[in-house]
């Protein structure tokens, strides 16, 4: 781990962050939208933060617009911003590139601390080297588990998917599966494609892959179905992310075949499926959790030098099995829109 020491907060900065965190709890709206970028109040607030000992932290994701994945993610970090008096700025784009210069936008501001996932690690490492040799700390989530070390990241904070994989693997074994079609719904996103290797690694049957086009559910509902149709012997459908999975349930019934839904990412659309039997079991990786603890390390090692995993080990957050057995726990969460 290169990060450069951090600065000393002073006594008064550390009194000032927390009257501001209390003020946002009472008021109830310094966590509020600003605009589509900042989620501490207004971009002059954002940029006077400096002055009034505030730290600003840069959350920036691959996350398409509308996914409610990620807007869990958002709220976990919200929820660590409003403790600890952080002024949070958040950007998404799930084009790389244009990701990438999300992430020198944020070095130009000079904020604090970054956290960005690294769901295409090869765009995000110049501006990652840039970041560190301005002196910002950043950490990685979600997405990167394999490289977060190599690109010199303060710490990580996620599910490894390949583990995940693996986990889903056997379980399908258990379930008795034997034909399963694993459906990848962004080609070359490094934590969708472990996931599906790491079912194809444990499972005992047959894994297919196949790729479809996330961003359009009418798409993905049509591959599934053709797929379905074209191979009867499929029955397992494995989707890798919620709203997917929802689709796939849809593409079963389409097609007429006798294939099971499992997924990962867990949402209150598939709590209420899972509870109903129409989906087997999702996989939980906490996306609140990993918002959460991104922006918490970033405040920590800012006010008191704090890093988890000592550089060298990342900070799990799943994998987590929800079935219809215990999905009633998670469900009141859910539906809050935190898990």
């Amino acid at each position: 781990m290169n990060t450069p020491p951090p600065p000393q907060a002073s006594s008064g900065h550390v009194r000032a962050a927390a009257l501001t965190a209390a003020l946002c709890l009472l008021l109830a709206g310094c966590s509020g939208s600003g605009d589509a970028r900042l989620d501490a109040g207004s971009d002059a607030d954002a940029a006077g933060s400096a002055a009034t000992g505030r730290i600003r932290v840069a959350l920036i994701t691959h996350g398409g617009q509308g996914d409610a994945f990620w807007d869990q993610v958002r709220q976990g970090a919200r929820a660590a911003a409003a403790k600890d008096g952080v002024a949070l700025r958040y950007a998404n784009d799930s084009d790389p590139a244009k990701q990438a210069q999300l992430v020198r936008d944020a070095i130009g501001d000079k904020v604090d601390g970054i956290a960005v996932t690294l769901a295409k690690p090869q765009a995000m490492k110049a501006p990652v080297a840039e970041a560190k040799a301005a002196g910002i700390p950043v950490v990685g989530l979600n997405s990167g588990i394999d490289a977060w070390r190599s690109q010199g990241l303060l710490e990580y904070v996620g599910q490894d998917e390949s583990l995940a994989g693996r986990a889903v693997g056997d379980k399908l074994d258990a379930l008795k599966a034997r034909h399963a079609l694993c459906v990848i719904h962004e080609r070359g996103n490094v934590a969708l494609e472990a996931r599906c290797a790491g079912v194809k690694k444990t499972f005992a049957g047959q894994t297919e892959m196949l790729y479809v086009e996330g961003t359009d559910l009418n798409g993905v509902d049509a591959a599934v179905t053709a797929q379905l149709q074209q191979d009867p012997t499929i029955d397992e459908v494995v989707t890798l992310g919620a709203q997917f999975a929802v689709t796939a349930v849809k593409a079963v019934k389409a097609a007429g075949s006798k294939a099971k839904v499992a997924t990962f990412d867990l949402d209150k659309d598939m709590v209420k499926a899972v509870r109903d039997g129409e989906v087997q079991f999702a996989v939980d990786q906490q996306p609140y959790l990993q918002g959460y603890l991104a922006v918490d390390a970033l405040w920590l090692y800012r006010t008191n030098g704090n890093f988890s995993g000592g550089g060298v080990a990342p900070v799990l957050t799943g994998p987590a099995f929800v079935t219809k057995t215990n999905v009633a726990a998670v469900a009141r969460f859910a539906a809050a829109g935190t898990r």
